[in-house]
């Protein structure tokens, strides 16, 4: 009973943490105390729900739990209780957990979209914008989103205190501004989401490497963001992007939860419904002819999704889309996936070539993938003890469990060739 009481209890934090926080920032206005009572309900489930059962909707129980021990907090001080009355008018006198219930006149009934488009106000840096709602909306620690931004986690730390607190002082208000004001936060908004899902299809810690749930939540998002804003040619990308990507969720890992390639991966097994609305999604945006970051994503993930094989996969293709990616975003890791896609369209080599210009450069120095990509064309090169040594500096990066044991029998594998 207690191992299933904790397995309830790690199901809920991944699937209700955004929604109770997104909530009990509503109703309080105080995001430290949002999180302190969002952790404090599902320290108590444990207790509780081990003699009482597991509540039939545990959001609802530990939206509710939190909320009284919030409110319980603010009636401790003068400041707080002039901020309980107002909380107290929001929740409609501390009534049963409404999750439709819309809080402001933005025509949005959605917490967790209100506290994105609250962590994307222009007025804080767009390095704060996305990690302060990668920490609230999807409960990552600041170790995690440090990992996802390459950067320490000291810094990281930082970052997500000046941003609450830029917040608090300058009284950004918790709503979907109005129509007017979207275009101005759509970078940050659609960066939020398109993190949120990388870290539900590749989870940077943890035993498993897809995080369904935040797939499902980034997704869901996703589309109530085209709704939102239907003329915007890069929301309806990001989302055939995403489509495209979890297509092929479910066959990344095997019965064992082991990582499987892309190359290894069982074709028939990808969603086909996914993979033909993404298709649809992406053929009508790019016809706009205002092409961007998502849109040429989207367009590489539909170049995997429709090849019948992985041998028939267009390479050269990819090799050019990453080059036009690289020219909207010029970063170090969008170089690294080109070296990849030009080891394959090409030769290994003129793919490893491009990954020891990275290497000099130091960009991504700390990055598990760096070590690994070398790794893999150093293999298919059939270098394999120095394939083994870049697999081993992999290893020694690397966060994830599932990653990690993908690596140690792709080492085991060259070790035994060599």
């Amino acid at each position: 009973m207690t191992e299933a009481v904790r397995e309830a209890v790690a199901a809920a934090f991944r699937e209700e943490w955004g929604q109770v926080v997104a909530t009990l920032i509503r109703v309080t206005g105080d995001w430290d105390l949002a999180e302190e009572c969002a952790q404090d309900a599902f320290a108590q489930a444990l207790d509780r729900w081990r003699r009482d059962g597991v509540p039939r909707r545990p959001g609802a129980w530990l939206t509710t739990t939190a909320r009284h021990r919030a409110f319980d907090v603010l009636r401790r001080d003068a400041v707080g209780a002039a901020r309980l009355r107002e909380a107290a008018v929001l929740t409609r006198d501390e009534g049963p957990y409404d999750p439709e219930y819309d809080g402001d006149d933005s025509g949005v009934s959605d917490d967790r979209l209100r506290l994105i488009f609250t962590c994307c106000h222009p007025a804080l840096p767009i390095e704060a914008r996305v990690a302060l709602t990668l920490r609230t909306l999807a409960g990552l620690t600041t170790a995690e989103i440090a990992r996802a931004f390459l950067v320490p986690e000291a810094t990281m730390a930082q970052r997500l205190v000046r941003a609450k607190r830029k917040i608090r002082n300058a009284g950004i208000p918790y709503r979907v501004p109005p129509a007017h004001l979207l275009p101005e936060r759509t970078t940050g908004v659609l960066g939020v989401v398109y993190l949120l899902f990388n870290e539900g299809y590749a989870a940077t810690t943890g035993t498993g490497l897809v995080r369904t749930n935040l797939c499902a939540e980034a997704v869901r998002l996703a589309r109530v963001l085209v709704r939102l804003m239907p003329d915007e040619p890069e929301v309806p990308g990001l989302l055939a992007l995403l489509l495209l990507h979890d297509a092929r969720r479910t066959t990344r890992v095997d019965g064992a939860g082991d990582l499987v390639t892309l190359e290894e991966q069982d074709r028939t097994a990808w969603d086909r419904a996914e993979v033909a609305e993404g298709g649809a999604l992406l053929e009508a945006t790019l016809r706009r002819g205002r092409p961007g970051p998502y849109q040429i994503q989207a367009a590489i993930a539909a170049c995997h999704t429709t090849a019948p094989t992985a041998e028939e996969t267009d390479w050269a293709d990819i090799v050019a889309l990453y080059g036009e990616l690289e020219r909207h975003v010029p970063s170090a890791v969008v170089r690294l996936n080109r070296a990849v896609a030009v080891g394959m369209a090409q030769n290994p080599s003129a793919g490893l070539e491009l990954v020891a210009e990275l290497e000099r450069s130091g960009e991504l120095a700390g990055y598990h993938l760096l070590p690994a990509t070398r790794a893999d064309l150093l293999r298919r090169m059939g270098r394999r003890a120095e394939a083994a040594e870049s697999y081993a500096a992999a290893l020694e990066l690397a966060e994830n469990d599932a990653e990690r044991r993908f690596l140690r029998r792709r080492l085991t594998e060259c070790e035994r060739a060599g």
